[in-house]
This record gives C-alpha cells, sequence and structure tokens, in this order.
C-alpha cells in the first residue's frame, strides 16, 4: 500500500521514475489474477446477449448485431480503420508513458481484456518496443481512439515502432526481440482503443516538466530579488500568512529557503524604517517598493502551484481509473454502459495548467526585461552587455527570442476545453478534445523552458557584471555554477544557440521539482 492506496496506485513520481527509466514497470500477479477474472466473466455473461462492442457495430452503427463469425474480425477492423492520424509523431518516451497509463487502467480488470493482451502489452513496454502514435486525431470522447487505435496496431503487429533508437516495421521489431504480436479476443480491440490513457499519459508529463519549471521560476525569483538588493518583507511569513492561499505561503517559504544564508537582501527596519538613514532627504533614489515581477512572486506563482497540485491529484485518478465503456464487473455480475471515456477531467486541467504555465513564461519575461533595461534597474548596462556599448550588443538578441516565445504562449492559452464539435454521426455530441489540450499544454511548457534558458543567462551575467557572487545565498551560487556549465560568461558579441539548447536539455532532465 502506498498510505491508503493499493500498491499498484500510479503515482506521478511513478511515472517520473519510467519517464527517467529509473524504474521499470511490472505488471503483477494481483493485476493479472484481476484481469483473467473480468475476461472469464465477460466471456461467460456475453453469451446470449447484446453487449455493445462484443457482438455490435460501433457508434451510431452500434443498432448492428454482428454475426457470430465476424465477432473476432470485428476488433481488427475496429483497430485498422482507426489508425488514421496524422502529424507528427509522438515521442518513444511519450508512448512508453501512455502504453503504462493504458495498461494498469485495463489491469483494473473493468474492461474484460484478455490476459494475452496485457501480458503482450508489458513485453512490449519491457522490450522497449514503442508503436508509432501520431499526434492528431483524437477527439477525446470516446477517449482516445485515434492515437490509441495506432498503439494497437502494433500490439496486432502492423505498423511500424522505435525499437532500440530505430525506427522499424514491428514485425521486424518482434522478430529481433523473439516476441510475439497479441491475437485478439471478445472486445480486445475495443478495450484497447477506448480511453484516456494517450491524454493521461501526456498529462503526466507536462506535470513532470511543470513541477521543474516551477521550481527554477521560484528559486530564479529569489536571485532576482538579490541581485536587486531587494527587502526581505514581500517574501516575508508575515506578510503572506495574512493571505490564506496555500500556494502564495508555499512560494513565500521556499524564497525564504532560497535566500537564508545570503547577505545581499535587506531589512525594511535598517532602512526606510531607521529614522537616521532617511533624515533630511526629499527623495529616495532607491525603490520604496519593487517592480511586481520582484515584489508579487508568491501572488503571481502561488495560484499556478495550487493549479499544478489539483492538476496532480486529478491527473492520478484519471490514470488509476477505468476509463472504458462498457464498464464490466465481475463483482455485481454485470457490464453497465455509459461514459467514462469521456476526457473533460484531463483537458479541463490541462488548459488551466497551460494558462498558468503560460503566466510564468510571462513573468519570466518581465525578469528578463528588468535586467535587460538599464532605465529600470539603474543598476546593470543596458542588456547587460560587458562589451562596448554601441558596438556590441549584450543579450539583446536573447530578448528577442525571450518576447517572442512568450507570446506565442500566450496566443496559445485559449482554452481547447470549451472547443467541442459534434462528430461520429452526432453519436459524439459533445467531446472533450483532451489530447489536443495536453498537446498544446506541452507546447507552451517546452517553450517556457526556452524563456528560462534566456532569464538564467541573464542573471548569470548579471551575477558577473555585479560581482556579488560571494554575497549571494548557496542555492543561488548554485544556480549559476550550473548556468556557467553550459554558456560562459558573454562579453564579445558570439552566436549562442547551442549553449541556449544545451541548457534547456540539460533543465528537461533536472530532477528539481516542487
Amino acid at each position: 500500500m502506498k498510505g491508503n492506496l493499493p500498491s499498484d496506485y500510479l503515482q506521478l513520481e511513478d511515472i517520473k521514475r519510467y519517464f527517467r527509466n529509473d524504474d521499470t514497470y511490472v505488471l503483477s500477479e494481483t493485476q493479472l489474477k484481476r484481469t483473467i477474472r473480468s475476461f472469464q466473466f465477460l466471456r461467460n455473461f456475453s453469451k446470449n446477449k447484446v453487449i455493445y462492442g462484443i457482438n455490435t457495430g460501433f457508434g451510431p452503427m452500434a443498432q448492428y448485431r454482428i454475426a457470430e463469425d465476424d465477432l473476432r474480425e470485428l476488433q481488427y477492423n475496429l483497430i485498422r480503420s482507426h489508425a488514421n492520424g496524422t502529424g507528427d509523431f509522438l515521442s518513444p518516451e511519450a508512448t512508453k508513458i501512455i502504453m503504462i497509463c493504458r495498461l494498469n487502467t485495463l489491469a483494473l480488470g473493468f474492461s474484460g481484456t484478455s490476459p494475452e493482451v496485457l501480458e503482450t502489452l508489458a513485453s512490449y513496454i519491457g522490450h522497449g518496443i514503442f508503436p508509432l502514435i501520431p499526434q492528431h486525431g483524437g477527439v477525446g470522447a470516446s477517449g482516445d481512439l485515434i492515437q490509441l487505435a495506432h498503439l494497437a496496431l502494433g500490439l496486432i503487429g502492423e505498423g511500424k515502432a522505435y525499437f532500440k533508437d530505430e525506427l522499424m516495421p514491428v514485425s521486424q521489431a518482434l522478430k529481433i526481440a523473439n516476441l510475439k504480436a497479441t491475437e485478439l479476443h471478445l472486445r480486445d480491440g475495443l478495450s484497447l482503443i477506448n480511453g484516456t490513457s494517450c491524454m493521461s499519459g501526456l498529462a503526466t508529463i507536462n506535470l513532470i516538466h511543470t513541477s521543474t519549471l516551477l521550481h527554477y521560476s521560484m528559486l530564479a525569483s529569489s536571485v532576482m530579488n538579490e541581485l536587486t538588493a531587494s527587502y526581505t518583507d514581500s517574501f516575508s511569513e508575515e506578510l503572506n500568512g495574512a493571505k490564506l492561499h496555500p500556494g502564495q505561503q508555499y512560494v513565500a517559504r521556499k524564497m525564504r529557503d532560497f535566500l537564508v544564508d545570503g547577505s545581499v537582501l535587506k531589512n525594511r527596519k535598517d532602512h526606510l524604517f531607521n529614522e537616521k538613514y532617511i533624515d533630511g532627504q526629499e527623495f529616495f533614489s532607491e525603490k520604496v517598493q519593487e517592480y511586481y515581477s520582484l515584489r508579487c512572486v508568491p501572488q503571481i506563482i502561488g495560484p499556478i502551484y495550487d493549479t499544478f497540485l489539483n492538476a496532480k491529484k486529478i491527473v492520478e485518478e484519471e490514470i488509476n481509473s477505468a476509463n472504458d465503456n462498457p464498464i464490466v464487473c465481475a463483482d455485481t455480475g454485470n457490464v453497465y454502459h455509459g461514459g467514462n471515456f469521456h476526457g473533460d477531467y484531463i483537458s479541463f486541467e490541462m488548459d488551466k495548467l497551460k494558462i498558468g504555465v503560460a503566466k510564468l513564461s510571462m513573468l519570466m519575461e518581465r525578469q528578463i526585461n528588468y535586467l535587460m533595461n538599464d532605465r529600470l534597474n539603474n543598476k546593470f548596462p543596458a542588456f547587460l552587455n560587458m562589451g562596448k556599448l554601441g558596438f556590441n550588443f549584450g543579450l539583446q538578441g536573447m530578448q528577442f527570442t525571450a518576447v517572442s516565445t512568450t507570446a506565442e504562449n500566450q496566443s496559445l492559452s485559449t482554452s481547447v476545453y470549451v472547443h467541442s464539435i459534434p462528430n461520429n454521426g452526432d453519436n459524439q455530441d459533445v467531446v472533450s478534445m483532451g489530447t489536443n489540450s495536453a498537446l498544446m499544454a506541452e507546447r507552451v511548457i517546452n517553450n517556457t523552458f526556452e524563456v528560462l534558458a534566456v532569464q538564467l543567462v541573464a542573471i548569470a551575467q548579471a551575477i558577473d557584471i555585479a560581482q556579488s557572487y560571494d554575497r549571494l545565498s548557496t542555492s543561488s551560487k548554485e544556480l549559476y555554477d550550473f548556468v556557467r556549465e553550459e554558456i560562459e560568461v558573454i562579453k564579445g558579441d558570439r552566436p549562442n544557440y547551442e549553449g541556449l539548447a544545451r541548457l534547456k536539455a540539460k533543465l528537461l532532465q533536472s530532477k528539481e521539482g516542487v
């Protein structure tokens, strides 16, 4: 048990280990026993009954009864007819997580899936055979039909797959790995494609990367306050405790932790609350309050963190739920028809997460602008230029990139959840577009890592200009060292796009998170 949860309950930390190849997903005996019991029940129960997906057509064609001799081929027809997605293919890493999510939900024993299908799926995962899945096609109800059909196509030995870092026919990969494709029984074809495992799998990866972004954004914002010798009260326990949002209080606490041993920050009682300090002054050269991008960090990142936590809860519930139709229940001896395949939970959360991360990139961009604009900071040369002003250009080109990428995030932040379009002969008259939502969130997250890379380079450059390294907190020094491993101090003009790419890749692989 994981606390009060079953031992096979997938949590985001589990997915993170599988995604990073730090652990291997294994189909347990408990899962297999549940599957066998469910399959045997359905095989006996379905005799002399009309059950959707076993002896009927699909969708609006469910009114047609299928002859006994055609039942097995019906499942193959379903997979082949729906394996018609388009666009770029998902990465092997993403496909692996999708496969794990599909296996996990089928192994709950509510789908009547044959044990052979689950064992084949588990062996594909274990041997690293990842069928090609295109991005475009699914409308998110009845689940990810198109994307999961491409996954199922690989399981029956057709189509192409990634194997040993190569793209090849599935049949070739099976021959090399000495494996066999699965055969389909009862409703295996439908159980493989009728669910939310593609959007949910993508959602888990989005959450892993958002966790990293939140960590580095809080850390970068903390260093920004050190660079500007800000006052400490904006992230103090007293100020943030006066507002009851847990996310805001968490961010303020993390900032205090990051900055605990630095010697740059100012205490207001030593300056503006000190009569001797302000005596005779009519104009204060240093700001009484910092700009919002520095002073309101807990209030800006806090709601994004709370949104992340809620999305994490919802996504974990989804990947541990039966998201099929119909639901096979051996305990009650019945089969229930409904809509557990509907992806609204994931679609809504990915929209909210996407908006939150877009706002995170806006905060990063404003902090970059603060460092670049000498009229704002009154401390650093324009564009953090360490060369000859006018002749050299500093980080001006990087700022363009950050602004452009942030603008794209803003454009992508419209809701997908509300863009239902009826289809399938109006059988699917309200759909979730959940995979589209997850994919657009992925793009915004990926963009934000690019903005973050620019920000971290700017911060390191500012530290060098201010020669403040020795007075910074330990966390700030570690961040500086992290950046300088990929991009050295910029004095003359040179292309740095390869260094930015290395830094972004390093951030994506980071195990830091909230």
